[in-house]
């Protein structure tokens, strides 16, 4: 009985290696992981769900980032070892790439895509150099250099008018990187990093606050006052 169950294990292993062989997640992961010294896991992913969408594989109808979180392992085996990562994804070949932000890894602003796409314009206009983006078919993020709680709650404090729409990915926090697939869609760079083997290059959130603040007031039901 033990030698059938071990032969349907090594079965399924081979046909999810066949099934994500092309699958560009797992070099994309050991970059992450090796060259740029950022910590990932695989997401949770999809599963089929009949003739309708897939469905995120926790399978919690309301879930608020379809595929696109953590679940085992948990976020905090976030890794940068190489053994590891190809582990993982030898396993899951089209498993989301989630990036634990904060620490030493990047830190992201994340908005609406139609206010992400003005707020870069408005920072290339001011000469503001900018660092790789990510882009969903919905929301953008803004990598940037990692923060601490302290630092974004003055930046914030300062403002007159936070949209609810913002969200920033801070310690504890994570982010979808490309090339995945997650229920909101594809998972793409919308300004890529740069080739080569150093970590990309991030701005201060300072660089960028302003300009993403200016941009998603206008986007409808955006605007919330700070509580403090």
């Amino acid at each position: 009985m033990r030698e059938i169950l071990g032969r349907r294990r090594r079965l399924l292993l081979k046909l999810r290696r066949r099934r994500g062989g092309s699958s560009p997640v797992p070099g994309a992961a050991l970059t992450c992981a090796t060259e740029w010294g950022w910590p990932v896991l695989p997401g949770i992913g999809l599963v089929p769900d009949g003739d309708r969408a897939d469905r995120c594989g926790c399978l919690r109808p309301d879930c608020a980032v379809p595929g696109a979180h953590p679940h085992d392992p948990e976020l905090l085996a976030a890794t940068t070892d190489a053994r590891m990562v190809r582990w993982w994804w030898s396993n899951r070949p089209t498993a989301p790439m989630i990036l634990a932000t904060g620490g030493r890894a990047p830190c992201a602003v994340s908005l609406p895509a139609v206010a992400a796409a003005r707020a870069l314009a408005e920072l290339d206009l001011r000469g503001v150099r900018i660092g790789p983006v990510v882009a969903a078919p919905t929301r953008w993020a803004l990598l940037v250099a990692p923060y601490s709680l302290e630092q974004l709650g003055e930046l914030l404090h300062s403002q007159d008018w936070v949209p609810a729409v913002l969200r920033f990915h801070g310690e504890g926090g994570y982010l979808a990187l490309p090339p995945s697939r997650t229920g909101a869609g594809q998972v793409r760079w919308e300004r890529a990093p740069l080739p080569g083997s150093a970590a990309p290059w991030l701005p201060d959130v300072e660089a960028v606050v302003d300009a993403v603040v200016k941009a998603s007031t206008g986007t409808p039901g955006g605007g919330s006052r700070l509580p403090y």
